[in-house]
């Protein structure tokens, strides 16, 4: 089996040679190929290089668009810059000193700087790689980009001060990112993640209130495509799995500080499951014995469908034969 076939047989509860892999790598990537992190944000070539020689030399299962949440946000007037060694930061949001609305620009996945940049590279994956990995493209959640739009102290805020504006806002963000995620699948996207990490911060009652709707909107839309949908909240969402189970999702990235076996007993059956083993003290600072046994037990607690995976992004300066380790094939049980 290659990578996609792989991917795609475990997502259909069929057996498989071993299991997916499909860690996240960012900065890393860019630092194996000797590119600033700047370069691979914002020059779709760079990150097509970097990923596609990663899932070579390291053996994944998955090539995608990943780097920094603020794609979307260039395309609502936000202004981007981009360092050599840090993530991209957002100068100034779009809505820091306002609540008015109407000065957001309406923006065009094909015309916005950015999402075109994502775009080609989806387009570079499709005609380097296709039919060998799963291709993975990527959007904000509803309550992580109103953050990125209006600042993420101040939209906690307003969900106090006026829950009813920041639904419209949301609303906004979820119409942008169903037409984001429409132009991805054409593009090539065989799946869209969904990175809604702000979620993590919001008691049980304000999630159900007034995000989990708006993920639900999103998450059908994406599948309505036909593409498969993965839900990445940063953080511990130990509290908001009842709610979340209700998200018509795929795959559910988990992060490291998540009890995965209540994770399991939570979501529906059909819904994949990623290793969520500690991206610090369990991949940078652990050893490739460690590594590995961690991922089996995991796997072993929880069972298919499963993916190897770490809570979040693989850090800069993991030792490469710590992610050799990670993504050794780990043999299927059924």
């Amino acid at each position: 089996m290659n990578g996609l076939q792989r991917y795609n047989a475990m997502l259909a509860g069929e057996p498989v040679d071993f299991v997916p892999r499909i860690p996240i790598l960012m900065q890393f990537a860019a630092d194996y190929i000797g590119a600033t992190y700047g370069a691979f944000c914002s020059q779709h070539a760079v990150k097509t290089e970097a990923n596609i020689r990663c899932a070579e030399d390291f053996g994944l299962d998955v090539v995608g668009v990943m780097s920094d949440p603020y794609s979307e946000t260039q395309g609502f007037g936000g202004e981007i810059i981009f360092h050599d060694r840090a993530t991209p930061e957002c100068v100034r949001p779009p809505l820091a000193d306002t609540t008015d609305l109407d000065t957001l620009p309406q923006p065009d996945p094909h015309t916005a700087t950015r999402m075109v940049n994502t775009l080609a590279n989806l387009r570079d994956y499709v005609q380097r790689a296709a039919g060998q990995y799963t291709i993975l493209g990527w959007v904000e959640g509803p309550i992580a980009e109103a953050g990125d739009l209006r600042g993420i102290q101040q939209i906690l805020m307003d969900l106090y001060d006026d829950p009813t504006w920041v639904g419209e806002l949301m609303d906004r963000c979820v119409d942008l990112a169903i037409e984001f995620a429409r132009a991805q699948v054409e593009a090539g996207a065989d799946t869209i993640g969904i990175g809604d990490a702000l979620a993590s911060q919001m008691s049980p009652a304000m999630y159900a209130e007034h995000v989990q709707p708006r993920q639900i909107r999103l998450a059908e839309s994406i599948a309505a495509t036909g593409a498969r949908v993965r839900m990445h909240i940063c953080g511990n969402i130990t509290h908001l799995l009842p709610a979340l189970s209700e998200v018509p999702i795929d795959i559910l990235d988990v992060d490291h500080m998540v009890d995965l076996p209540t994770v399991r007993q939570t979501m529906p059956d059909h819904v994949t499951i990623g290793c969520n083993i500690d991206p610090v003290s369990d991949v940078l600072n652990g050893t490739p014995d460690s590594i590995r046994r961690l991922v089996a037990e995991r796997y072993q607690q929880v069972g298919n469908p499963y993916l190897v995976n770490a809570g979040c992004e693989i850090p800069p300066g993991t030792p490469h034969d710590n992610l050799r380790a990670l993504c050794e094939p780990l043999a299927y049980k059924a």
